[in-house]
């Protein structure tokens, strides 16, 4: 028996009510371009619109003209998708709250994850939304996934409860000196002062 390996995220499709209200939300509050747009080729009587989330990845919407937005919250069921979370920018990020004030969107404001500060809200048919910073950038020619894994050992190792800042700067610290060389024979900390 083998895996079925998979390399990524290829797109996410949702159930939209009608056409316009999934652009509006999309693109016109997540700034994703609508890049492509064509029938539901499995349903004639839907369209299949496409956004860009900012990767080149796609989030898909099917649309239905007879369907209307429905603001309860979408189930969160076993096997239902509890939400989406799309990473911003630092500087993006510090603008959510009052970029969601401005439309009158409720939202959780700024969550702090340990690794990661999140804003929750809902879309328009009330699928649970969340925007992510990270609070690192991974070392040259590593990935956000190399960090977190190293992160965890670390935390696991000392006994605590949750990946925190602490954890991250040693983990960026683990991860350079393993795959960055340098002449000097003593790597260890120095106080020159």
């Amino acid at each position: 028996m083998r895996k079925l390996q998979t390399q990524g995220v290829h797109h996410i499709t949702l159930t939209g009510a009608d056409r316009q209200s999934s652009i509006d939300f999309w693109e016109g509050v997540l700034g994703m371009p609508f890049v492509f747009d064509q029938p539901n080729l499995d349903n004639e009587n839907e369209g299949h619109l496409y956004f860009d989330p900012g990767d080149g990845r796609l989030i898909t919407v099917f649309t239905d003209e007879t369907r209307k937005p429905v603001h309860d919250r979408t189930p969160t069921d076993p096997g239902c998708v509890h939400h989406l979370a799309f990473n911003v920018s630092m500087a993006t990020h510090r603008q959510v709250v009052e970029r969601l004030d401005e439309r009158g969107i409720k939202h959780s404001g700024v969550k702090d994850r340990g690794f990661m500060d999140s804003i929750y809200f809902k879309d328009p048919l009330g699928l649970l939304i969340e925007l992510a910073c990270y609070k690192f950038e991974p070392p040259r020619g590593h990935a956000h996934a190399d960090v977190m894994i190293e992160a965890h050992r670390i935390r696991v190792a000392r006994g605590d409860r949750a990946i925190g800042e602490e954890h991250l700067a040693d983990a960026l610290e683990l991860l350079v000196s393993r795959s960055q060389q340098t002449l000097s024979s003593d790597r260890g900390a120095k106080d020159p002062y």
